[in-house]
């Protein structure tokens, strides 16, 4: 199926992988390892379809079996996929815009689907303006700090070389922010917006000695 050319393309019902910890932002990509049957059969629904899925954390106690939502996240399509010989499926989604969550669905999926509302993220679509050369430079002296701070490493030479948007997806992405951190930096309206929080977070944060590294 032809990959969606606007908003108007995505789907009006979307089913949803709550996804503690995980987030999936425009243009970014999300690899993902599903072995619980009912996201097997999501996944198998969507490869016979438009590929599109969305990704939203859940609230609280997200290992519930059916835990609250927050009311925005990311959908993207199936860009890769694969399948393991122990019956996984290894696929990789690619963010196309965020969306909020208008209502909840019954269903008789083993899945969740909800009622999407893009309607306040149509800018999602196209790529963003760059970050001013301020904003650049204080999120690269932060990072440096961060990672100094924290015993952590990274692969200077990428992030010198990464564009704004994905080099702050994919700190949002690997660095060890809890889900309430990660939910403020899906829901920042503008790539500046995000790069402001993401700052202020590896200001302050004091997350695990751990390694990132950045491809």
């Amino acid at each position: 199926m032809t990959p969606p050319s606007s908003a108007a393309d995505l789907p009006a019902t979307l089913p949803v992988f709550p996804l503690g910890g995980a987030i999936l932002l425009p243009r970014a990509l999300l690899p993902l390892n599903i072995f619980e049957p009912r996201y097997l059969a999501m996944v198998r629904d969507a490869m016979a379809g438009d590929r599109i899925i969305g990704i939203v954390q859940p609230r609280g106690d997200w290992r519930g079996e059916r835990p609250d939502l927050f009311g925005i996240g990311g959908v993207g399509r199936i860009t890769q996929f694969s399948e393991t010989g122990d019956g996984r499926f290894l696929i990789a989604l690619t963010g196309l815009m965020r969306f909020r969550v208008r209502a909840e669905l019954s269903v008789t999926t083993p899945y969740r689907q909800v009622q999407p509302d893009y309607a306040d993220f149509a800018a999602d679509w196209s790529p963003p303006a760059p970050l001013a050369a301020t904003a650049r430079a204080a999120l690269e002296d932060t990072l440096r700090s961060y990672l100094d701070n924290q015993g952590l490493s990274a692969d200077w030479e990428a992030i010198s070389s990464a564009d704004d948007e994905s080099l702050v997806n994919t700190l949002a992405t690997v660095c060890p922010f809890d889900s309430v951190e990660r939910q403020a930096l899906v829901e920042a309206p503008t790539l500046a917006a995000r790069t402001a929080t993401l700052t202020t977070l590896m200001t302050f944060a004091q997350g695990p000695e751990d390694s990132v590294t950045l491809q």
